[in-house]
């Protein structure tokens, strides 16, 4: 990536422009937060005489407290008195609001809209609350312009589910709705011109690709689960320690970390690309799958605590993070979280990789964010110290762009040269021996991590070989931390595990009764002639297999084991020979690859892409809101 002077010059002077717009929103949100403090401490309830007459109306003893409150901030009396004015109006709203439900029924919700619109953003909305999520994503879009099939709207940090009712979801009265634009692109915009008159078929066609990304997760997760695919030729997901290698991670959980990650992951692909309104909704799915997994396991990775942060930075860059009531929540989890895993002062971390430089960056963006929540909630004084906090880490991250291009110049990329050089508080050499070492490291790795799969793959052929199904195989490996001789006595002392069949067809060698070639076979070897029948009739004619378990049980069968396998076996194989079952069977794999693909797309090469930032877009913001904080009372006096 450039930096050259020119182009930061060019985004700084964007940036600027911008600043002057945002910057009255930012102090106004400061004094509105401030001053309903001020009024919760002074119990001073504005929608009540002397501050409200009977007719509602605004009563004088308003501009005496406006007078009161703005020589306690010494900034602007008329401005202090207009926000004043506000929040008595809003009270009266929401006191109405409660009449008017618990007489009626009719909730009110509030709407908060895209910045993008010029229009005030907080829009209140009544509605019954036994309506669906479909009509109140109708009602929003016909009420404030939207197209429907294009809007998601998020309550409660979940997403509206439109088939059920908002009462089913808990949504109540006085809820915050937050407005989810989603950005069209020319081809969508064009399709949807040609085909206006087919919005329920385009709303079926997002909801299909939603539901493929879901597929294609849930198949990458299954296949990690498994193990059993080839790691040369079949795509699969694992998760890997600081340090690169696989962890075991208990089946129960395993499904809903992986979710949870590819969920993250496709989260941080749209963030990256400035799309925060279809980045969230991955997020929250994201958060929702987390929440599956037990405490302890969350307490050993540091995704978690980086999902927080990218959920609260999701709303912040979409301008509304007074709809996440548990930022300040969710900014201490992600703290803790960190603390848990990287250790006190990040011993922890040290000891494992050797450094901390890199983890900076997630703490850079925690402090800024635990410094702008402090700023909205009007408490000038913290949000002081934590953005000085995050300036003081923005120059210790800081990257000279000449030590880049050197490190570019010895064949590195961009990414591996902003890590590197962050790991090693900038020194060049000690980079580019850190990268090396890293490549190699990571490479050896691989190679072991890749071998361990081969050689559990060949134990999975080799018990199948014995005929017992991929899935009995794979769980006796489980249970002998993959050791084939444990594994093999695992499945002889419980045969049973043998009916763990794969509901597959070329496994189902069922058969009515055992031929008597197969028990002169079992007799020939010393066995009884009834019991080497019925253990032919439990194994489908099995040889092998019954003469193994024989062999282990001294010449019977266990007591344990059922005598009648067709309870328990798969259902009837579907006829291959079908053109029409295989053709569907072809559409369906070919789906599934192109679900998967899609997947694999947004999933970073670098297991370190999640520590990688230019910084660039922090740096202006601690600067924006430093200047906030520190020339609010000047900047206010001039208004």
């Amino acid at each position: 990536m450039k930096t050259n002077g020119g182009r930061r010059r060019i985004r700084a002077l964007c940036w600027s422009q911008r600043a002057w717009r945002g910057a009255g929103m930012a102090q106004k949100k400061y004094l509105q937060a401030k001053l309903t403090q001020f009024l919760r401490e002074d119990r001073i309830q504005l929608w009540k005489p002397p501050y409200t007459d009977e007719n509602k109306k605004v009563g004088l003893a308003l501009k005496d407290l406006a007078k009161k409150y703005s020589d306690k901030l010494e900034c602007c009396e008329n401005e202090v008195e207009k926000i004043i004015e506000e929040i008595r109006c809003k009270a009266i709203e929401r006191g109405t609001g409660n009449e008017n439900y618990r007489t009626t029924g009719i909730a009110t919700i509030e709407v908060f809209l895209p910045p993008r619109l010029k229009k005030d953003r907080k829009n209140l909305l009544e509605t019954r609350l036994l309506i669906t999520g479909r009509e109140l994503r109708s009602k929003i879009a016909e009420t404030f312009g939207f197209q429907e099939n294009y809007i998601k709207i998020v309550i409660n940090k979940k997403q509206l589910q439109l088939g059920k009712t908002l009462e089913e979801q808990g949504v109540a009265h006085n809820v915050k709705a937050m407005v989810l634009e989603l950005k069209q692109s020319e081809e969508d915009v064009r399709k949807n011109f040609q085909l206006e008159e087919e919005e329920q078929n385009e709303a079926e066609l997002k909801e299909k690709q939603i539901q493929r990304t879901k597929r294609g997760l849930e198949i990458l997760a299954q296949r990690a689960a498994e193990t059993v695919v080839d790691p040369e030729m079949t795509p699969y997901l694992d998760i890997a320690n600081q340090t690169g290698r696989s962890i075991r991670i208990p089946a129960s959980e395993r499904k809903a970390l992986m979710l949870a990650m590819g969920y993250h992951e496709k989260g941080r692909a749209f963030l990256k690309r400035k799309e925060y309104g279809i980045a969230l909704p991955c997020l929250l799915d994201a958060d929702k799958y987390f929440c599956e997994c037990c405490r302890e396991l969350l307490d050993t990775v540091d995704n978690y605590a980086v999902l927080q942060l990218d959920i609260v930075w999701c709303y912040f860059r979409l301008e509304q993070l007074e709809c996440l009531d548990d930022a300040e929540k969710k900014l201490n989890l992600a703290q803790k979280c960190f603390k848990n895993c990287y250790g006190e002062n990040h011993q922890r971390l040290v000891h494992i990789k050797g450094n901390c430089g890199k983890e900076k960056v997630l703490f850079l963006r925690l402090y800024l964010l635990q410094g702008i929540r402090n700023y909205h909630s009007g408490n000038d004084v913290e949000a002081c110290e934590y953005l000085n906090k995050a300036r003081q880490l923005l120059k210790e991250l800081y990257i000279d762009p000449s030590k880049v291009d050197n490190l570019l110049q010895l064949g590195f990329t961009a990414q591996e040269a902003r890590l590197g050089l962050r790991a090693c508080d900038g020194n060049v050499d000690h980079a580019a021996t850190h990268i090396t070492n890293r490549r190699e490291e990571l490479a050896q790795i691989r190679k072991e991590e890749k071998e361990k799969k081969r050689r559990r793959l060949e134990n999975i052929r080799s018990l199948k070989g014995m005929g017992y199904s991929t899935h009995a195989a794979q769980q006796a490996l489980h249970a002998a931390s993959g050791n084939l001789d444990e594994a093999l006595k695992i499945l002889l002392s419980n045969p049973q595990m043998w009916w763990l069949n794969d509901s597959n067809p070329e496994t189902d060698n069922r058969q009515e009764s055992p031929s008597q070639e197969n028990i002169d076979q079992l007799v020939y070897m010393g066995f009884d002639a009834l019991v080497a029948e019925a253990a032919l009739r439990v194994f489908r004619g099995n040889v092998q297999l019954a003469a193994q378990t024989l062999a282990h049980n001294g010449g019977s069968l266990p007591p344990d084991l059922p005598l009648s396998p067709e309870d328990s076996l798969s259902p009837p194989a579907t006829s291959p020979s079908d053109s029409a079952g295989t053709s569907s069977a072809s559409t369906d794999e070919d789906m599934e690859t192109e679900a998967v693909n899609e997947i694999l797309e947004d999933i970073p090469e670098h297991e370190e892409d999640y520590l990688d930032s230019t910084l660039e877009d922090e740096e202006m913001i601690i600067a924006e809101y430093l200047s906030y904080v520190e020339n609010m009372k000047s900047a206010t006096k001039k208004n």
